[in-house]
């Protein structure tokens, strides 16, 4: 049964509605079981490994925080106080007196949004004690002296994603909303929530949990998403090179191609006509190419980075040139694609070939010495085991990647869709950013082995011929083409200091550019949305804090700045350019076959 089917069926709780849902339940839990004694079957008996080091991590902490006991019982007196407090406090208010809350929840923390978490005695103190032992663990734990900062910073992580997963919101008897809609529905949620659980399982081959973020029936790649219209007008193994149809009578001479991220499709970049990032650029007068990854399976495990750079970036540049006659593009690298096209500046430099006029870099990292908390998941004991990993089969799934982003905001991408789909019984909402989120791709083993260990573990790409790539020993500092960064002020994932670091690293006039909001909203970000802000200032200070804190602040929309710097850079105007109608035919229409190909886990 599909989701939209499921949601158009009656909520009442009728015997023959109810009938059906305990038999799709004993159908759900027969088929999710039958797959995980398979799966045992053939697993041969491990004992428990420690690959992410938590428990070591943990095991030192709590070691240091017993080898201080005074330190220890002053956190336990705290702790005592304000619970003394809460409970003076509670009994005021039970007297009908105000009294201050002792906690509070962080301004939009959306679990305690609900009216009762406030209104309700019961629920308002249940709230406070959650939140005052949570400051406390966190505090106690994520402050011990004497850890090295990586293990500092993992038991700071994982304490936290303790304290998210007990959170009261998380619970049927401690949540408000969920226990008023059991009421209501007779504890239909409940079963409904149980069937979805069991979904869940089942998508996951009852051996991890996969929870569903939104209605993926509802969403259709180049029919109301992915809908801006062009060919593939070349493609390879590892990529093909959507062309899109002009939207003017005349375009910029120089064309524009953009690079995004192998770990997710190329679409974020077009997810629906109101925000899509490349019929705005096409509207512009840009002739617009984008590289749609392939999504690898063991087939491609033995491709490289170096595969990636030929085959990739400098396959797509050389595809650009036959089609548009013109011998150089302004490219924009997105994430991955970033890092990617500031190895092929550094390839290109080292080479002296032209290619790239201009470069743009939407949240991308150059420099990794401070990457943010995906630092966590990435040490030496980490990326062995995960090559053991890939090595079996040949590839890194994208749903293992897409989980630990989701870590790192886990109480919006994990713990609000379980308490929505398993405690409160709802289909996920079609939502088309999530849906995207969720349709990841692979990664082959050898081309992220070298990136992981490259970039982010020895942080060689800022240091001069630190890697070489086909022979070519790469020196980003010697890339002098103008360059603009787009970075945003909230991005977990490439934190801007970070992106900033990397762009004091070439040698060619850098324009850097701060925005609102974080690593996806903040870049789709249309002027016509009128959101957020930017930041801009025209020294590239050594102190990014003193950079923030002479720059300028603009409203709305970052894409206005980058189309006026990028149009000085675009050449002169030409006819406009139809797709397949000059160096290259056209092979299909945008989306493209690539993009649709979603590999599930086996």
């Amino acid at each position: 049964m599909s989701d939209s089917e499921r949601r158009s069926e009656g909520a009442g709780s009728d015997p023959a509605h109810l009938a059906r849902l305990y038999a799709e339940i004993a159908r759900n839990s027969g088929q999710v079981l039958t797959r995980y004694l398979e799966r045992r079957a053939d697993a041969p008996a491990t004992a428990f490994t420690d690959e992410l080091g938590i428990a070591r991590a943990f095991f030192e902490a709590w070691g240091r925080m017993l080898a201080d006991p005074f330190r220890l019982a002053e956190t336990q007196l705290k702790l005592w106080q304000d619970y003394a407090t809460l409970w003076q406090n509670s009994m005021l208010r039970l007297m009908g007196q105000q009294a201050r809350p002792v906690a509070e929840p962080p301004k939009g923390d959306r679990r305690f949004r609900h009216e009762d978490w406030e209104n309700n005695f019961f629920y308002d103190y249940v709230k406070q004690s959650y939140l005052i032992a949570a400051k406390h663990l966190h505090n106690a734990l994520g402050n011990v002296e004497g850890l090295d900062d990586k293990t500092g910073k993992k038991v700071d992580f994982y304490t936290r994603q303790y304290i998210d997963a007990l959170s009261p919101s998380n619970f049927v008897l401690t949540n408000p909303e969920v226990l008023r809609e059991t009421v209501k529905s007779g504890g239909e949620n409940l079963v409904k929530g149980l069937n979805n659980l069991l979904e869940d399982l089942a998508r996951g081959d009852g051996a991890e949990l996969r929870v569903r973020m939104t209605d993926a029936s509802a969403f259709r790649l180049g029919e109301n998403i992915a809908v801006s219209r062009g060919k593939v007008v070349f493609q390879n193994e590892l990529l093909q090179l959507i062309q899109y149809d002009p939207l003017t009578s005349e375009v910029f001479a120089r064309p524009l191609l953009i690079i995004p991220p192998w770990i997710n499709k190329y679409y974020i970049l077009d997810l629906r006509e109101h925000n899509s990032f490349i019929k705005w650029a096409v509207e512009q007068g840009h002739t617009v190419f984008v590289v749609s990854w392939v999504n690898p399976d063991q087939r491609l495990a033995h491709k490289t980075f170096d595969d990636y750079l030929q085959d990739g970036a400098l396959a797509a540049l050389a595809a650009v040139r036959r089609a548009t006659g013109k011998k150089d593009a302004n490219v924009i690298g997105y994430c991955l694609g970033g890092t990617l096209l500031a190895c092929t500046l550094g390839y290109l430099a080292g080479t002296k070939e032209n290619g790239i006029h201009s470069a743009t870099f939407f949240v991308s990292m150059i420099d990794f010495a401070r990457p943010g908390e995906l630092e966590v998941f990435i040490d030496e004991q980490q990326v062995t085991a995960l090559e053991a990993r890939m090595k079996q089969r040949g590839y890194l799934e994208g749903s293992e990647m897409a989980t630990t982003f989701n870590m790192l905001r886990a109480n919006d991408l994990i713990w609000s869709f379980v308490v929505n789909n398993y405690l409160m019984g709802r289909d996920p909402f079609p939502f088309d950013l999530l849906h995207w989120n969720s349709d990841s791709t692979r990664m082959p083993a050898a081309m992220h082995s070298f990136y992981l260990r490259n970039m982010y573990l020895k942080n060689l790409l800022r240091e001069p011929g630190g890697i070489t790539l086909s022979g070519v020993p790469i020196d980003v500092t010697q890339v002098a083409v103008p360059a603009y960064f787009i970075s945003t002020l909230e991005d977990h994932i490439a934190p801007w200091k970070s992106t900033y670091a990397g762009a004091r690293l070439l040698s060619g006039p850098v324009r850097f550019v701060l925005g609102g909001s974080g690593h996806i909203a903040g870049i789709i970000n249309p002027p016509a949305a009128n959101k957020y802000c930017y930041w801009v200032n025209e020294r590239l200070l050594e102190n990014p804090d003193a950079w923030l804190r002479d720059a300028e602040q603009h409203p709305g929309s970052w894409w206005v700045d980058w189309g006026r710097w990028v149009a000085r850079r675009a050449g002169e105007k030409v006819p406009a350019r139809v797709p397949g109608a000059h160096g290259l035919k056209a092979i299909e229409d945008a989306p493209g076959s690539y993009v649709t190909v979603h590999v599930e886990k086996h």
